[in-house]
């Protein structure tokens, strides 16, 4: 579905990504661990078409996708959840669900997804008419990715999500991810939480000084030395 090809990329004169290859098939659910500050996040930008890269190639379905417009990638089948959510605050969620399908003319269609969307996350069909900014923070992850979903993706770009949740929190939005994936979204997510994260994904790759040093399936990862010395804590 996804392929990187030896991309550089950075932010003005300041290079974050060095030679970046990397790809994502139909249907996985593949992550990128590391760091905090190593380029990870950049990657995404970079996919979504926030930044251009320097040197190299995206190809998403076949098609190159570096050097397009944001709303062109998004239309091609892209969502990007940022690690904020970059949610409206005062705004209720039924209406902050409603912005997340603002590229779908077909008025049945936002229906149909929006019907999907809060079966997904029933707790927020039971808050529908609340303003987000009285919503727990698990539960406005929930909606930044629920958002997300209102674009009828084909690949979901995640942005920390365990970002400043309690532990049972984070369980639950991978759970949720890790359900989108039997529906048919592809997950390509970024994460600091490298032990939860490897339990859940099928794959991952590991960003160091923005190269990819290690990639693999998750319990390859998992029993790598250098992961469990770096990661997790075991010597």
């Amino acid at each position: 579905m996804l392929k990187l090809n030896n991309i550089d990329a950075g932010y003005g004169k300041l290079g974050v990504l060095w030679d970046v290859s990397l790809n994502v098939e139909i249907g996985e659910f593949v992550a990128l661990v590391g760091p905090n500050g190593v380029g990870k996040t950049t990657i995404l930008r970079t996919i979504a078409g926030l930044i251009k890269p320097t040197k190299g190639e995206i190809v998403f379905l076949d098609q190159r996708i570096d050097g397009k417009q944001v709303q062109n990638i998004t239309k091609l089948g892209i969502s990007f959840v940022t690690d904020d959510g970059c949610l409206f605050s005062g705004m209720t969620v039924h209406e902050n669900l409603l912005l997340g399908a603002y590229i779908i003319k077909e008025k049945e269609k936002v229906k149909r997804l929006l019907k999907e969307v809060l079966e997904l996350f029933p707790r927020l069909a039971e808050r529908k008419t609340q303003t987000v900014g009285t919503l727990s923070g698990g539960e406005r992850k929930m909606v930044a990715i629920a958002r997300g979903l209102m674009s009828d993706p084909k690949l979901m770009l995640v942005d920390e999500p365990s970002l400043g949740l309690a532990p049972k929190l984070v369980l639950a939005v991978f759970e949720s991810l890790k359900e989108l994936t039997k529906r048919g979204v592809t997950v390509l997510l970024v994460e600091q939480n490298v032990n939860t994260t490897l339990k859940i994904v099928d794959r991952g790759y590991v960003i160091e000084q923005g190269q990819i040093v290690l990639q693999g399936n998750s319990k390859d990862l998992r029993e790598n030395e250098h992961i469990k010395k770096s990661y997790l804590g075991i010597e």
